[in-house]
């Protein structure tokens, strides 16, 4: 059964744990939403689907043409996702055990911020550690050109329905925060247009919707980097002025988080070679993309007005 982290969290019997997972959901819009299924082993082999057989009519006496569909199949590997926090017994003495909380805090939300970029931008042949993210996964039909201008183009209201339309089922949007800004201002502009509404989320920030979909925000990265930067070439692949928008199918048979287990939380106590306590996270984790049309980009997209 796929939960989500924040799920995942409320049927978490260890409380350390609990906090954990719930801290990783907080701390990225994407591990909020995304469901995640246990698995066993290393990796995971599936059968994705990409065309389906074909259908037709017949006469009396007449016979149907034979036909089959089209799988593909996939292996995803997890990925080993963590790291080690050491607070040095010179804190916890004078400023109190609540500060290895605070420090807990603070690199599980590095890690969370992390994978998310590696969940956007991952490219296993530039470091094999890493899963292969959505830039990296998204091809062919699933590539869709927002327009053929040198560095790109400001945003068409029309090719991000044509993004949404190319995906089964969508259920979310992933953009920067610029680009949710421009959205906002074409709703609030008679000439374009564009249904935003907002709702409040999980964790009491306020959720935008374009068409009745969820944005995801994705931010920066555990280096305070942009995830989604304007440095991505556009059409012609000279000027690197442009950046993506993504649509996801999060859910069974579509766009799913993997993992063995939910994270594990170890204290190990102090160590021998220095006085600091050290608690590490450890999580093994990876996606899968079940259906050839869970997810698409939309690229080449500039920072300037958005257009109908």
């Amino acid at each position: 059964m796929a939960l989500t982290l924040v799920e995942a969290a409320k049927r978490a019997v260890d409380q350390e744990q609990s906090a954990i997972i719930e801290m990783y959901a907080r701390s990225s819009d994407i591990l909020a939403n995304m469901q995640f299924t246990n698995i066993g082993g290393s990796a995971m082999s599936y059968n994705r689907e990409e065309t389906l057989p074909g259908i037709g009519f017949r006469g009396v006496n007449e016979s149907y043409t034979a036909s089959t569909g089209i799988i593909n199949p996939q292996v995803e590997p997890l990925v080993i996702a963590g790291g080690d926090l050491d607070v040095d017994m010179f804190i916890l003495k004078t400023m109190g055990m609540g500060q290895r909380s605070v420090q807990e805090e603070m690199k599980v939300k590095a890690l969370a911020l992390a994978w998310t970029k590696a969940f956007v931008k991952g490219d296993s042949t530039s470091d094999p550690r890493e899963l292969d993210g959505l830039q990296a996964r998204l091809t062919g039909n699933q590539l869709i050109e927002n327009g053929t201008t040198n560095g790109g183009d400001g945003l068409s209201l029309a090719k991000l329905d044509e993004l949404i339309d190319s995906v089964d089922s969508p259920t979310h949007l992933l953009m920067n925060k610029t680009h949710r800004r421009l959205l906002t201002v074409a709703a609030r502009t008679y000439t374009v247009g564009g249904f935003i509404t907002w709702e409040l989320g999980a964790f009491g920030r306020k959720i935008a919707y374009y068409n009745d979909l969820p944005i995801m925000i994705v931010d920066t990265d555990n280096n305070g980097d942009d995830i989604l930067p304007f440095t991505e070439l556009g059409y012609t692949g000279d000027a690197a002025t442009a950046s993506s928008i993504y649509c996801v199918a999060f859910g069974d048979g579509k766009l799913q988080g993997l993992q063995t287990e939910p994270m594990n939380v170890r204290d190990l106590g102090e160590l021998e070679e220095k006085p600091a306590m050290r608690t590490r996270v450890e999580w093994y984790a990876g996606m899968a993309m079940f259906h050839g049309k869970a997810a698409a980009r939309l690229r080449g997209v500039k920072n300037d007005t958005v257009s109908a």
